[in-house]
């Protein structure tokens, strides 16, 4: 009896939810996507939010290895000039 109960719960538990997680796939993984380079300005300034920072992988729904090579190349940018490093001008 208690099986029962509790098999029937899981079933109208699963058809009855009404906000499923959809999982993005990272945006560099696919086979067309962009390579991340640190020339590649307009392409980095999408990860950069507009008081400067980097957007962490949990917002931008990159993955952790492109997220690494992501900061860094947005990183090198900086250094030679490419990017600000404040945040975006008026």
């Amino acid at each position: 009896m208690r099986n029962n109960r509790e098999s029937s719960r899981k079933t109208n538990n699963t058809k009855n939810q009404l906000f499923t997680k959809k999982y993005k796939s990272c945006p560099f993984s696919n086979k067309r996507s962009p390579k991340i380079d640190y020339k590649n300005v307009k392409l980095l300034e999408k990860y950069i939010s507009e008081k400067g920072k980097i957007m962490p992988s949990r917002i931008s729904f990159v993955s952790t290895s492109k997220q690494r090579l992501l900061s860094k190349a947005i990183k090198k940018a900086r250094t030679l000039a490419l990017i600000s490093h404040v945040g975006k001008t008026r």
